[in-house]
């Protein structure tokens, strides 16, 4: 009773040259500490060995005895990687679809596709090592409280009812501003909150993360798509305001069929990684723990600056409420900017200007501000 009209056979599908590893070095090499992985989609495909028949073992690869996600798990453990699964709650071949949450159309198949998911998440769940992130794109309806409980205590979840991280409401890698990683706990119950949910006043933790494709309005590979590579300009902007507004940064790598990361596609993230190094590897001075409602970072003769990065303590909440960043030129203090939000990270950054002082003013705040560390660059 499963239509499979419109899927590509699993006997047509094999990476012959797939490499795990080589995914890994493509996170590394832009800087990234975890790799989240897509080892179910829409379609129902699965890339580990499972009792579903439409997966890898299904295929020409290694044989049938091929298993993706292990092979990730290794490589992450190999490279210091964090592993994250991306497993979709709906499948289209139970009649459950794009933004489903799981739930199918004919309600007489649920509890058959109930147990089907529920044992996809077991298994990815109690074999492959911690998965520290768990994505439910399009929320999930199943109930898998008790699989939760037992295997991902530990994990951070993307929508549904256990959800602890939250989307920003677009694609584009980039979150709006200020960007309160603070929610109302019953927002974040619904499953499906987003960035227009934060505030400061919010009574649970749940960080932004802003994700994008390194294509241009696409997430998978092909000959035309890789025309669309994002310029590293492009990038930094999503880093800018993603990573420099306290949020996090998922920016996709897609194989081709044959299983690897395009060459063109890893010298770009090398590249990546290269110009966020030049910007921010080496402060040209830093001040950490400073409590109070005004920080200042001098210098012994003037230093042309580009960067202020200011971290607030949010173990207190986000107390800042109103900053500005004032600069020492020629004897005068001129505002180089202001805004809301602090918490996790806060990128200011602006034209090349030489300073004799760097000052961060807060006007607006809730207690006590401690600013864990200030940077300049």
């Amino acid at each position: 009773d499963q239509d499979r009209s419109y899927i590509v056979p699993a006997s047509r599908m094999n990476p012959a040259k797939l490499s795990t590893d080589q995914w890994c070095e493509a996170a590394l090499s832009w800087g990234a500490q975890e790799v989240l992985f897509v080892a179910k989609h829409g379609e129902g495909f699965c890339l580990w060995q499972t009792e579903s028949d439409y997966s890898i073992k299904n295929t020409p690869y290694k044989d049938g005895k091929g298993d993706v996600l292990e092979e990730l798990s290794q490589s992450c453990k190999k490279y210091g990687l964090n592993l994250g699964v991306y497993i979709y709650p709906g499948d289209r071949q139970w009649g459950a679809g794009s933004g489903s949450g799981g739930r199918t159309a004919d309600p007489s198949k649920q509890e058959a596709y109930n147990k089907v998911f529920r044992t996809q998440l077991t298994e990815v769940l109690s074999k492959y090592g911690d998965v520290l992130e768990l994505w439910f794109d399009g929320s999930c309806i199943i109930e898998i409280s008790d699989i939760v409980d037992k295997y991902a205590s530990n994990s951070v979840i993307f929508q549904g009812r256990h959800a602890s991280i939250r989307w920003p409401g677009t694609e584009s890698g980039k979150l709006a501003y200020p960007a309160w990683n603070a929610v109302r706990c019953e927002d974040l119950r619904t499953g499906v909150s987003t960035q227009l949910h934060g505030t400061p006043d919010g009574d649970c933790w749940a960080p932004l993360e802003a994700d994008t494709p390194l294509y241009d309005h696409a997430w998978i590979w092909s000959p035309e798509n890789i025309k669309k590579r994002k310029s590293i300009e492009e990038l930094m902007e999503c880093y800018y305001k993603s990573a420099g507004y306290g949020g996090v940064f998922l920016l996709n790598a897609t194989p081709d069929t044959t299983g690897l990361i395009p060459e063109g596609d890893m010298e770009h993230y090398k590249a990546l990684g290269a110009e966020i190094e030049r910007r921010f590897k080496n402060p040209i001075k830093s001040v950490e723990n400073k409590e109070g409602i005004k920080t200042t970072i001098q210098f012994s003769s003037p230093k042309l600056i580009k960067h202020v990065v200011t971290m607030e303590d949010y173990r207190q909440v986000e107390r800042i409420r109103e900053y500005s960043i004032k600069v020492l030129v020629n004897d005068e203090l001129i505002e180089l900017a202001s805004g809301q939000y602090v918490g996790r990270k806060k990128i200011d950054y602006f034209d090349d200007i030489e300073v004799s002082a760097v000052e961060l003013s807060i006007s607006k705040h809730v207690g006590t501000p401690l600013i864990r560390s200030m940077s300049v660059y």
